[in-house]
This record gives structure tokens, C-alpha cells and sequence, in this order.
């Protein structure tokens, strides 16, 4: 079985949702993205989402955007995620996920890329800018290796689409809680329960919200709705505010640590 799928197996039967939290690769540096995974799960999350630096990352806001600039700076690359990623498996046995963009598959290959992917410990992929239509190798490449591919639901796509994206996205189904980029927001969206209930009334696998939570009242209150709180921005910003890898790992452990509590707190 999938880690992912255990995962939702074990908090569906304890009746919470999942954590999600989402940290770019090589921000600040690539030690320290390896030293904080583990770290992480160590404060509570139960699924860590991997952000793969990228030149044009169309679907983030400013404040992923910066991270992924500071981590090309840093000449981050795809083999030094995998090894970390290889390193982290062999600490714990969390679910990993990358997320990256379908230039970072291409410049590799669709059978290469997943087959990396497996080798080294990673258990999902999302890729941002490609539709369930688009990629139809890395779609098989990904199912012949084990590695999920998750698909994204977005306040837009229409009834139709939805059923078709839920029944090809493996692991969960991503549900975009609004229109636009990534980024920590002031207030969830008002219909945010009407277009989970879309997606829920349509499939059996999980669905994980994310974009725009970024305080643990706003995890709980996603925890009441579906399986799986993803929180990426504002964590993001809080390792990119730190003055040093230290504080960041401090400042990381200790916010991912409150949502944590908020969200096993919560029961659905």
C-alpha cells in the first residue's frame, strides 16, 4: 500500500484530518530542508508536500515565489531533492509528496522522472501546470513506479471536470480553496464547504484543501470540512523570515507544531 493511502486510512479510522505541510526544497539552503523534514513530522505533521525550485512557478504567490528564487540561488537541483528525500526514508516512514512543474519532468523524462521518484522514497507527485489531459506517460510511468499522481480541483472547474479529475487523481484529490495564486489569507472562502461537498459527493478518495490556511483556527475549521489541511505559504514565510537555518527550523517545528494540536483536536 501507498503511504499516502495508509496515512488516510489510519486518520479516517481516528476520525481527524490530515496535516499537509508544504516547504520549498533548498529554502534557505539544502541542508536544511533535509534536517527539517524529519522534524516536522517529529511536531505532528503526517504527510510532508516538497516544493522543486522553479524559474516560472505560475501557480505561486510572492511568498513561494521568493523561496523558489532563493533556493535557484543556491543552485538546488532535482538529484539533491531526491537524495534528501532517500536520507529522509530512511529516518521515517511519513508519506513524501513533490510538487513541481511539468518543465521539471520533461527536462528529465515521464519514465525516468517516476522511476527516480520511487527509487528514492518519494510517494506522490503533483504537477501544478498539467491537467489530468496533458502527460499521459508521466501518468503511466507514475502508476507502473507506486508514485501517486494528485490532481487539482479548482473553484472553477466544472461539474464535469470534477468528476473526471477525481477519478484519475490517486492519494487525494488537491481542492484549491480559491481562484489565483498561493498565499497566506486573512479569511477562508464562504463556499469553501459547498465546493468540498462537489468534490466529496463524487469520489471516495480523500480530499485535502489547500491554498491560503495560514493559522491553526483556519486548519481546524478545514479539518471539520475534508481529509487533509495543506498549509504552504505560511510556513514558508516563516522559514524565509528567519535570521539564520536555526531559527527557521525553530520557527518551522513550533508553527507546524500548533497546527498540528489544532487539527488532531479537531474530529470529523
Amino acid at each position: 500500500m501507498n503511504r499516502i493511502d495508509r496515512v488516510f486510512v489510519e486518520t479516517r479510522s481516528a476520525g481527524r484530518a490530515a496535516l499537509i505541510p508544504f516547504v520549498t526544497a533548498g529554502d534557505p539552503d539544502i541542508g536544511t530542508t533535509a534536517d527539517l523534514i524529519p522534524e516536522l513530522v517529529e511536531a505532528g505533521a503526517d504527510i510532508i508536500e516538497i516544493g522543486v525550485p522553479h524559474s516560472d512557478p505560475i501557480a505561486e504567490g510572492p511568498t513561494i515565489q521568493a523561496a523558489s528564487f532563493r533556493s535557484l540561488e543556491q543552485k538546488t537541483d532535482l538529484d539533491q531533492i531526491l537524495e534528501i528525500c532517500r536520507s529522509a526514508r530512511q529516518l521515517m516512514d511519513a508519506p513524501l509528496i513533490l510538487m513541481g512543474y511539468l518543465n521539471n519532468v520533461l527536462a528529465r523524462g515521464e519514465e525516468r522522472f517516476a522511476r527516480d521518484c520511487a527509487e528514492a522514497g518519494v510517494d506522490g507527485l503533483i504537477v501544478a501546470d498539467a491537467p489530468y489531459e496533458e502527460a499521459p506517460e508521466l501518468q503511466s510511468a507514475c502508476e507502473a513506479h507506486g508514485v501517486h499522481r494528485i490532481l487539482l480541483v479548482a473553484p472553477t472547474s466544472t461539474p464535469e471536470r470534477v468528476v473526471q479529475i477525481a477519478a484519475r487523481s490517486r492519494g487525494f484529490v488537491y481542492c484549491v480553496s480559491s481562484t489565483g495564486v498561493t498565499g497566506a489569507r486573512r479569511e477562508l472562502p464562504r463556499d469553501l464547504s459547498l465546493l468540498v461537498g462537489r468534490i466529496q459527493r463524487v469520489t471516495s478518495t480523500p480530499v485535502c484543501v489547500g491554498f491560503g490556511i495560514s493559522t491553526p483556527e483556519q486548519a481546524a475549521t478545514v479539518a471539520r470540512l475534508a481529509d487533509g489541511v495543506i498549509v504552504g505559504s505560511a510556513l514558508v514565510s516563516r522559514i524565509g523570515e528567519a535570521g539564520s537555518p536555526g531559527e527557521a527550523m525553530t520557527a518551522a517545528r513550533e508553527f507546524v507544531g500548533g497546527l498540528a494540536e489544532a487539527v488532531r483536536a479537531t474530529r470529523r
